[in-house]
């Protein structure tokens, strides 16, 4: 079931995106650099999250520590683009089914 907390703003071209902690801490990531829109997710070490966002953002992937986060890198979203693999087709498809 997708749930969809803070939806991307209308009248927003949209992409969506996988990011992948592939670390042994837990990561924040945000997106704050889209106008009237905030994301945030925590995220734990080999979690994966798909999620919907504004062509042009950038992830900020905070790691956590005891007493704090550090913002360890900044991914731009286009990056971390799905892209839709088109499914294998044969060469040859008969446009008429063939009778026995």
């Amino acid at each position: 079931m997708t749930q969809i907390f803070d939806p991307v703003p209308k009248n927003e071209a949209e992409i969506t995106c996988l990011y992948v902690n592939a670390t042994s801490k837990v990561q924040i990531i945000r997106i704050t650099n889209i106008p009237n829109w905030y994301f945030e997710r925590v995220i734990f070490p080999g979690q994966r999250l798909i999620f919907k966002a504004v062509i042009g953002s950038l992830l900020e992937v905070h790691t956590g520590t005891i007493a704090s986060s550090i913002l360890s890198d900044t991914i731009p979203c286009s990056e971390l683009e799905v892209k839709e693999e088109i499914p294998d087709t044969p060469e040859w498809v008969p446009l008429i089914p063939i009778s026995a």
